[in-house]
């Protein structure tokens, strides 16, 4: 029988429940037990796949092709467990569900209310598809307080009751900031938070205290006076050098003993943390440096690509080395400054994204890359703009670009008209945008004796998607006589999913997403490879 673990977040937003969910997570594997981690978002997108990066950060897709939040993206890495479309929910997407249903009239007639219909929605999400797991962590997203929230609160309070408190526990992470002027640490905020949840009906079992410095026992016996919570059971997190060091500092701190002390479960199993202290040695000790330059215009917030931050991570562990990552605005960037902004940069990467804006900037960067023979690597997005970039400058084609920007051009890269899964046939539409694109988990067939067989070493792969617009496949014959290799295609061979470039050091650009599928502990090997690559050219550069 599973328990349920409760997840909630006080004072300020950002203070890193998704990583100390996971970091829990991956402690209770350690010590033998099966475990889900789960998201409940309160906002009312119906999913975060139509919402501005700068708003939300990025959008993770599950192999199923559920849009959600990058918080699943840590559950992922840290678990290594696949998440479906079962482990993340909004409350739009709950909304939409019970209009639907009262349309329709499964409600004969009664008065829909957030108490019971909201709530009994959220406690069902919150126990469906449960199998052999022991534990279900279930992640609150926003802060107590917010008024968006408190459907989910209710839920969780209902649900606790429904259970027994001995099968469920509440974890509170809130922050007990220090102030420099008077050289203390503060714990009211603590105070207050906790005050709130308790006039919600919540008690929490659990406090994790997040702090930029250690929190001395003193601090820490007034938090559990004032909050009604054991001693034992008041965790800090101090801030650390590397995020995959948190479940060795959680693990230090005893929150998985504790845990297991509230659930009254005896575990002689110690977790072995030597692959976290590996990984952790090797991101904080590397051999060397590699500078990777990131075009986007995203930039200015990091979990736009917080995914992708990571995947160069894992290469750079993988390869021993430490990865520098340089963000420059595409909208910066023109043919009379390239050379100056990209001068220590030894690999350029062209994330995925979405309209014309900074478009011109990405070309400018990929034909830098292409003829000064630095390597580079296109995703989703980055593999388009490399196509058009190829076919106006080695096809000649100078009005080649995107429909995308509109029909005034030649379309080298158009709107997927319609796409396989499985043996359904599904259609694009540019009318809603919403969980309409080529989402999750697909098949791709690689070309022999090609770079990309190599990186693999597979015939065949399966990666995820997240795009509606496809590179025009009648191009292939004449981009290939001109070096630019279609290596990889749909199985039907209908759809081009990664090219490379004949003859340069490292020329890669693929259709799906490969950042959603790295882990620090298995590498994407095309991320490894890009590493290995821009650090040989690194040593070219200076001369080594």
């Amino acid at each position: 029988m599973a328990r349920y673990i409760f997840v909630t977040g006080g004072v300020v937003s950002s203070l890193g429940k998704g990583l100390s969910s996971a970091s829990l997570a991956s402690l209770l594997q350690l010590r033998g037990f099966k475990v889900r981690v789960r998201k409940l978002d309160p906002y009312l997108n119906v999913d975060p796949g139509t919402m501005n990066p700068f708003q939300h950060g990025e959008v993770f897709v599950t192999d199923d092709g559920a849009e959600t939040d990058l918080d699943i993206g840590h559950y992922e890495r840290f678990t290594g467990i696949s998440a479906t479309q079962s482990d993340n929910i909004t409350t739009g997407g709950i909304y939409s569900d019970i209009i639907k249903k009262e349309r329709k009239g499964d409600y004969l007639g009664g008065t829909v209310q957030v108490v019971p219909h909201v709530t009994d929605r959220i406690k069902k999400f919150i126990s469906q598809d449960v199998k052999k797991e022991d534990f279900i962590i279930c992640e609150i997203g926003g802060t107590v307080g917010d008024i968006e929230s408190l459907p989910f609160l209710e839920a969780i309070r209902q649900f606790s009751n429904d259970v027994g408190k001995k099968d469920s526990l509440f974890i509170h992470l809130t922050l007990v900031p220090y102030l420099k002027a008077s050289g203390e640490l503060k714990t009211k905020p603590t105070q207050h938070s906790v005050k709130e949840l308790r006039s919600l009906g919540i008690q929490p079992d659990i406090i994790i205290c997040r702090s930029e410095r250690e929190i001395p026992k003193t601090e820490r016996k007034k938090i559990s006076l004032f909050c009604n919570v054991p001693i034992d059971n008041v965790i800090e997190t101090v801030d650390v050098k590397t995020i995959y060091e948190a479940p060795i500092s959680f693990h230090k701190e005893k929150l998985d003993d504790r845990v297991l002390a509230y659930f009254n479960i005896k575990s002689n199993k110690s977790p072995d943390l030597s692959k976290w202290k590996n990984i952790t040695s090797r991101v904080l000790n590397p051999k060397k440096d590699v500078n990777i330059g990131i075009i986007g215009k995203y930039v200015d917030l990091k979990d736009a690509y917080k995914s992708l931050d990571e995947a160069l991570i894992h290469g750079g562990i993988s390869n021993n080395v430490k990865v520098n990552l340089k963000r420059i605005d595409s909208e910066n960037l023109k043919p009379e400054n390239i050379k100056s902004l990209l001068k220590d940069v030894t690999g350029v990467l062209i994330p995925g994204g979405f309209g014309k804006r900074g478009t011109e900037g990405k070309i400018a960067a990929i034909k830098y890359a292409r003829l000064n023979n630095i390597p580079f690597f296109g995703i989703c997005f980055g593999m388009q703009m490399a196509v058009i970039e190829a076919a106006r400058n080695l096809l000649n084609i100078k009005n080649a670009s995107t429909s995308e920007f509109g029909n005034n051009c030649t379309p080298v890269v158009g709107l997927l008209e319609e796409w396989q899964k499985g043996k359904k046939t599904i259609k694009g539409t540019k009318k809603n945008l919403g969980g309409t694109m080529r989402l999750g988990l697909y098949d791709a067939v690689l070309k022999n004796n090609s770079l990309i067989s190599k990186i693999y070493s597979e015939k065949k792969i399966k990666e995820r998607h997240r795009h509606r617009y496809e590179v025009n496949i009648k191009y292939k014959n004449d981009f290939e006589k001109k070096g630019l290799i279609f290596s990889a295609l749909s199985p039907d061979g209908t759809l081009p999913e990664i090219i490379e470039l004949k003859n340069h050091p490292w020329f890669v650009g693929v259709q799906f997403h490969p950042e959603f599928k790295s882990r620090p502990f298995t590498p994407h090997p095309l991320f490894s490879s890009f590493v290995k690559a821009a650090g040989t050219n690194g040593r070219k550069i200076n001369g080594k």
